[in-house]
């Protein structure tokens, strides 16, 4: 068996800047100094109570925190260093994030559109539905007809 490390995320912290009381800015830490390994072959599981930072790991994978967060560490991908470029062109192509549940959706858009993305094609929608072995009739459901499963 090839142990080639996939993903190496090493002293990972992710600090939010908000305000408090007088409009002053604080830094909360959210992930403090945390350490993952996951090579070929190998299955790694995240475990965690709700709000534990479960969801943030992978959002900092993937480039996809919010404006107001600040990352520091070292993470990579095979032998690639996961900057905001290669994050972006790895980005639902060898790296994606699937959504603990179908609550990441907007519920009053059909799932279809939704996996179109802004400025997809209906094109990029039967790729994608092909991709997961889903129907093209799934695209005509709504989020709440879906299994979250």
């Amino acid at each position: 068996m090839d142990d080639k490390t996939i993903l190496d995320v090493r002293d990972l912290s992710v600090t939010f800047r908000m305000y408090d009381e007088g409009l002053e800015q604080k830094e909360t830490p959210v992930i403090c100094s945390l350490n993952v390994n996951v090579r070929e072959g190998e299955i790694v599981a995240v475990a965690g109570s709700s709000g534990s930072g479960k969801s943030l790991l992978a959002h900092a994978v993937l480039g996809i925190l919010p404006t107001n967060a600040k990352t520091t560490g070292v993470m990579r991908y095979y032998d690639t260093d996961l900057t905001a470029g290669a994050q972006a062109a790895l980005r639902g192509k060898e790296i994606a994030l699937v959504p603990q549940s179908v609550a990441f959706l907007d519920p009053l858009m059909r799932a279809g559109k939704q996996a179109q993305g802004v400025s997809g094609s209906e094109q990029k929608q039967r790729e994608v539905f092909s991709r997961f072995s889903l129907p093209p009739e799934t695209g005509r459901l709504y989020p709440f007809q879906l299994s979250g499963g």
